[in-house]
């Protein structure tokens, strides 16, 4: 059924999936690849910058996984610049009308991105689009959800709001600058209300 629904949609924008990567455990990135290439919405691209990883399996499994899908795409910065600045270098890479920002041990619903084409079509004027979220332990097993109103500015200056899965019109990321670098390990909290400054919040949609 959401195949055909698919297959029904005026609009099939391309979401550009963008991943900084760093000394990831072989498996968590393996299953954060495989989990972008289970979409049912098959309108997608990956963007991968290996921010100068030290063990060589990092871009060995790139390298592999972009032999085998023309969809995916990555590049080895020279140097390490922590996650917002390989953040942009992946965004360089984007080619898409919308960027799904992932970070490199995420694991996507294989209907996660047809959700965000849904959306897009029911709200064409969207420039935001954030997801409820929850975790899986390394035994599989889902805990700790974090279940999201409806967007609300005032909560965003208290919490990280947007967080995962957070979708942007390129864009828009483009016209605020990317990700600021010095934000590390809140960069995504950084770049929203950023992102709401620019557009409005009027166009910011949760799924």
């Amino acid at each position: 059924a959401i195949l055909a629904h698919i297959a029904r949609l005026p609009r099939r924008p391309l979401i550009s999936v963008v991943m900084p990567a760093y000394e990831t455990p072989e498996r968590f990135l393996r299953e954060a690849i495989a989990s972008v290439q289970a979409q049912l919405y098959p309108h997608w691209e990956l963007c991968v910058a290996d921010d100068a990883s030290p063990s060589p399996h990092v871009a060995r499994v790139l390298e592999e996984a972009a032999r085998r899908d023309e969809r995916i795409r990555w590049v080895r910065r020279e140097t390490n610049g922590h996650i917002s600045a390989a953040t942009n270098t992946a965004l360089a890479l984007a080619t898409g009308e919308w960027v799904a920002l992932m970070d490199h041990d995420d694991l996507l619903a294989e209907h996660a991105l047809y959700e965000v084409a849904v959306e897009i079509n029911a709200h064409p004027d969207a420039a935001v689009i954030y997801s409820d979220e929850d975790k899986v332990d390394t035994d599989g097993r889902r805990n700790d959800p974090y279940f999201k109103p409806d967007f609300d500015p005032d909560l965003l200056l208290g919490q990280n709001l947007v967080s995962h899965l957070g979708v942007y019109r390129r864009d828009l990321l483009t016209a605020i600058g990317g990700l600021r670098e010095g934000f590390e390990g809140s960069q995504d909290h950084d770049l929203a209300p950023s992102a709401v400054a620019a557009c409005g919040a009027e166009r910011v949609r949760h799924i």
